[in-house]
């Protein structure tokens, strides 16, 4: 209930808590820290806060709920025109949750794709963590060369195209000949660079190995993984296929 004092209504520490949806004690420190000061006290020295108080204290609590602290509040306060730096600081505020949220978001990302690899781990153990974590810190080196590989597969493909149509519409069958002279070559070079920047994880064993050339090319693969014979502990079967780091090259 609020407290006449001749025209003016004043509210004690409980009451003004309970209109601004705060505890008792967050009242009591906003006026520790001197940006809710009451207006006045009583004859038995209860702290009473007027009407300004409670806007000041329904203002408080939504730069609060805004993410701004303590501090800066108290320095908006303290300025003759708060006006002037209402704005920079909520900029400011604004850029601080969009650093958070995208890092945020970074996490919950790593948290998603770590699930999706447990779920295609056969036997998940304390040390498929470490395969996973090597996995997702190559993917994106792994992509960027499974599209090097594609966008230079382009013009093959075209010159393919063009030797056919021309094949049918005007019998110059021979430029399938000149393609695939370009595209023999072209196979043979891809794979190459494609098997020297692969590596391999061997999920029993978790060995990090590179097959040779041969056994690679022909072995039975999916689009992730490749049925290899681990050098390290002989398992014979599918190995994750990671970016290979450059120190691993002399292994090739």
């Amino acid at each position: 209930m609020s407290h006449l004092n001749g025209n003016s209504s004043f509210y004690t520490t409980g009451e003004i808590a309970k209109l601004a949806g705060v505890s008792v004690r967050t009242v009591q420190y906003y006026d520790d820290r001197g940006i809710l000061i009451p207006s006045e006290l009583s004859e038995g020295g209860r702290r009473l806060y007027s009407e300004e108080d409670l806007k000041r204290m329904h203002i408080i609590c939504f730069l609060r709920d805004a993410g701004l602290p303590i501090n800066s509040i108290s320095a908006l306060f303290s300025e003759k025109n708060p006006e002037s730096i209402i704005s920079v600081l909520l900029e400011e505020q604004e850029e601080l949750l969009r650093a958070e949220l995208s890092e945020c978001e970074k996490k919950l990302a790593l948290i998603e794709g770590i699930k999706r690899e447990v779920k295609e781990i056969e036997s998940f153990s304390v040390e498929s963590i470490g395969d996973i974590a090597h996995m997702m810190k190559q993917k994106n080196k792994l992509k960027r060369m499974r599209w090097t590989m594609v966008l230079s597969g382009i013009p093959v493909t075209a010159l393919q195209w063009v030797a056919i149509i021309l094949g049918i519409t005007n019998g110059l069958w021979w430029l399938l000949g000149v393609w695939a002279g370009v595209a023999i070559p072209w196979g043979v070079i891809v794979s190459i660079y494609y098997f020297r920047h692969a590596s391999y994880i061997c999920p029993e064993c978790h060995e990090v190995f590179k097959p040779k050339f041969w056994e690679a090319f022909f072995a039975y693969h999916t689009p992730r993984m490749r049925r290899l014979t681990c050098p390290k502990c002989g398992r014979k079967g599918l190995c994750v296929e990671v970016y290979a780091e450059k120190e691993n090259k002399k292994d090739a």
